[in-house]
């Protein structure tokens, strides 16, 4: 598939990119060179491939949930841009 310069101000267009004729010639020719690679998978016999979404074997590993100590509240607190009394303090955002 060649991609064309049609293609890419389109995608930019719903990506709301704005660039000069230069910048989307270069991305033309960029991303139509990482599309003609990928479309080399495409003569890799993949039949006796089982699909997966790791390559080794995993497995979720979950440590008890137990009470520990918490964080003193001047300790948690220190890095906090705004705070008030003993609490964060974050922007209104319900008008």
């Amino acid at each position: 598939m060649k991609l064309t310069i049609k293609d890419v101000e389109h995608v930019a267009k719903l990506a709301r990119l704005k660039f000069t004729g230069k910048e989307i010639e270069e991305l033309t020719s960029q991303l139509d060179s990482i599309i003609s690679y990928i479309e080399k998978m495409n003569e890799l016999d993949t039949s006796q491939v089982e699909p997966t979404s790791h390559v080794i074997d995993m497995k979720n590993v979950f440590r008890p949930d137990e009470v520990g100590e918490s964080l003193p509240r001047e300790d948690t607190l220190k890095n906090a841009p705004v705070q008030e009394n003993g609490f964060f303090k974050v922007p209104k955002i319900i008008e």
